[in-house]
């Protein structure tokens, strides 16, 4: 039995081997993957699954919990376009408050039940016979999710496998969609810290913070300054935490911008702000564009190596010293003058943390940790910054050791290897991760798809973080991009959708280009990159989607080069094999042979469904010497720019069907406007000739058929690639087709 492509269903149930198919498998439900069950149920299709391996849904909002622990961007610019939150509390909330919200959005479009916690994904494998995936699902203990890999081994190693895992299960799916997010996999200890495995109290990552860790009248290391620990430091000293002191190890200071304080005082906000943004129209919204303006000129003036944002840089740079300076302890002032670019690091967003290092139990040190013993640390001697060569530094390098009772991790994630530790097998049986060793490093054409692996899309994947704005507004984009291509394969009207090799390749090069003259490769040690190679960030100038005012996005602020799925197309019914394709961005080539006998009309029993801008060429070719050109033109074209070009971003979906008499009519629906478009706007050419009727082809009479569909839109070069195989003569949809992107 083989699955239908549409529903959930159980395949050979009494079988040993039968398994469950999904059409669409999720791999994860933070917020990217509760975003996309949103927008799927929109769309009418729930027949989806969520699998999260986490004990709750949220993401990086469920499993971190340190004190203080919440958004560092205005709560505004932190919500889906499709579903905003008008009634935050806070203009920077707390990691419950997301956490609801995202909680909300699953009820509010109920799926809810679509979502399964404590399972976890381990392993696709692409069949390429079947043209479906196959996952390993392996479901947990409950809670045993929330630990990280790390402690997953060694509770293994302690307690045995069945203290982590309780069973696997192998299901196959048409549609794999990775929303598993950057935040997931904790640092592990400092290998350069010696004495680890002497130490007696507890030690863990705030990531994984131990909520059952006293740390009343405790001694504190803290190593890293980072975004969280600037967010949980400041409250280590304070209630209901009293820590007897805090030493905070760090090993470079990052640039720290004086966080916005909510307009009208921080009081008025939160009493006021969820009234009035739920009552006067449009607030909200304007709000959230002013948000975005600000993190959008940002990116215009930090981020570039040119000389204007060099200038700028400086300019910011003088400001946030002056800023620390008159707020941290005099002894600090060199410790925290960064040596490099303003944006080469993660900023953060701050208003506790710098006030925090007045507080005589909160020290702050660059001196590295050389040894570890059950109850103490020593530092030094030196230091790892400044640099300790530089012999007019009055910043300490002597030895000390001092009394530890806790240590907590502040020292970031593996951000650099994506989707790690999921194994993914594509075609040929090649794993993603070594496809991308070869290539230098985790790279995706848009951060959405990779060659070799089809059907396979990835939401916020390699290089679509922009250092500066919103990942709730980087997701949602990508989502859209995912529900673009996932339509065409739900609807029946292709069976695969993968990207060329030479596409891919092509945008990774321009991306890393690109990179290499941004402030992210000004020779700082960041989170962005590794071994020179940049998988996390993403140049401005490719046109990110994401810099559109439009609130709800479909896709960017000009049609994205994936358009070309579902703008310049033709599916054909009737008897035709595909047998191969090349494109060129918003022009196709492909050739078919036709597999039917007998002496039916092609023309007529062929339902087309053409889609470009406002004209397109088909060349058919009968045998070997006969050639019939058909051109389409829109009688009503849509709106033009100047230069008589069609509008970015207008789709234009039509269908076409000979009529009994050889002539025809056909729907082009413009944002809801339906225009007729008279078969007269065909006009057929054999050898030169004009000749009236197009439609009377025998398909007995036709060995090869050469199609060439021609937008006269754009130039972009062909990243797009469209195989049809055993193409039913049901009409609106071919049963099986295959198109690469």
């Amino acid at each position: 039995m083989s699955p239908s492509s549409d529903t959930i269903q159980v395949v050979d149930g009494f079988d040993k081997n039968g398994y469950t198919y999904y059409p669409i498998l999720i791999v994860g439900a933070g917020e990217s993957g509760i975003a996309l069950g949103a927008r799927l149920m929109e769309e009418g299709f729930d027949q989806f699954r969520i699998f999260e391996r986490q004990a709750g849904i949220g993401g990086t909002w469920w499993i971190n919990r340190y004190p203080g622990v919440a958004c560092d961007v205005p709560a505004a610019f932190y919500s889906f376009s499709f579903s905003p939150n008008y009634r935050w509390t806070s203009l920077y909330p707390g990691a419950a408050e997301i956490y609801n919200y995202l909680s909300g959005i699953s009820e509010k479009y109920r799926f809810v039940d679509k979502i399964q916690v404590n399972t976890d994904v381990s392993e696709l494998k692409w069949l390429e016979e079947e043209q479906l995936w196959e996952a390993v699902l392996t479901h947990m203990v409950p809670g045993t999710g929330d630990l990280s890999r790390k402690e997953m081994h060694r509770r293994i190693a302690e307690k045995g496998r069945g203290s982590v895992y309780l069973r696997q299960e192998i299901v196959r799916a048409r549609i794999v969609c990775s929303c598993a997010g950057g935040l997931v996999e904790p640092n592990a200890w400092p290998s350069s810290i010696p004495g680890r495995d002497t130490f007696e109290g507890p030690v863990f990552h705030s990531a994984r913070w131990d909520e059952s860790v006293d740390f009343n009248d405790k001694n504190v290391i803290v190593i890293g300054t980072g975004c969280s620990a600037a967010q949980f430091v400041p409250r280590l000293t304070q209630e209901p935490y009293n820590a007897k002191s805090v030493t905070q190890i760090m090993r470079s200071p990052p640039w720290v911008v004086p966080r916005p304080d909510h307009p009208g005082g921080k009081e008025n906000y939160e009493k006021y702000s969820p009234m009035i943004f739920s009552t006067v129209p449009g607030l909200a919204k304007l709000f959230r564009t002013m948000c975005f303006a600000r993190a959008e000129w940002d990116w215009f003036r930090i981020f570039d190596l040119n000389r204007w944002n060099h200038k700028t840089r400086k300019n910011l740079e003088t400001a946030m010293v002056e800023h620390m300076k008159r707020v941290v302890p005099e002894q600090y002032h060199e410790m925290l003058t960064p040596d490099y670019s303003i944006g080469c690091k993660r900023r953060i967003f701050d208003a506790t943390w710098l006030p925090s290092l007045n507080d005589p139990k909160i020290e702050l040190t660059t001196k590295p940790i050389t040894k570890v013993t059950p109850k103490t640390i020593t530092l030094g001697p030196g230091r790892v910054y400044p640099d300790p060569a530089d012999t007019n530094s009055k910043v300490p390098t002597d030895e000390e050791t001092i009394p530890a009772d806790i240590i907590v991790l502040g020292n970031g994630f593996e951000v650099t290897t994506w989707l790690h530790p999921l194994k993914i097998r594509g075609k040929g049986g090649e794993y993603l991760q070594d496809v991308w060793e070869k290539r230098g490093g985790a790279q995706a054409y848009l951060g959405l798809a990779m060659d070799g692996f089809p059907n396979f899309f990835i939401v916020f994947g390699p290089n679509t973080a922009t250092g500066h704005s919103s990942v709730i507004l980087a997701s949602e984009n990508m989502v859209e991009y995912n529900i673009k291509l996932i339509k065409k394969i739900l609807r029946g009207d292709v069976t695969t959708v993968e990207i060329k090799k030479e596409a891919e390749v092509a945008w990774t090069k321009k991306v890393q280009d690109r990179l290499s003259r941004t402030v992210f490769n000004a020779g700082c040690q960041n989170w962005y990159q590794a071994d020179g190679w940049n998988s996390t960030g993403y140049p401005p100038w490719l046109l990110p989607p994401w810099h559109t005012s439009d609130d709800r996005v479909r896709g960017g602020l000009s049609r994205s080069i994936l358009s070309a799925l579902s703008d310049n197309c033709a599916l054909f019914e009737g008897h035709l094999d595909i047998e191969a394709l090349g494109g060129a961005g918003f022009a196709s080539q492909f050739q078919t042979t036709a597999a039917a006998e007998g002496e039916e009309d092609i023309a007529r029993d062929s339902f087309w469904d053409l889609c470009s801008y406002d004209g397109l060429e088909i060349d058919v070719r009968a045998g070997d010497d006969k050639v019939y050109t058909l051109i389409l033109r829109d009688e009503k074209p849509q709106d033009k720019r100047k230069d008589g070009r069609a509008k970015a971003g207008v789709n234009w979906e039509a269908e076409f069907r000979v009529n009994e008499s050889g002539e025809g009519r056909g729907t082009d629906e413009v944002r809801g406007k339906k225009v007729w478009i008279p078969w007269s706007a065909f006009k057929a050419t054999y050898r030169g000739e004009e000749k009236e009727d197009a439609g009377k082809m025998k398909t007995g009479e036709i060995r090869r058929v050469g199609f060439m569909m021609r937008s006269y839109f754009g130039t972009q070069q062909g990243d797009f690639r469209l195989e049809l195989r055993s193409v039913s003569a049901r009409k609106h949809a071919p049963d099986s087709a295959e198109r690469s992107a």
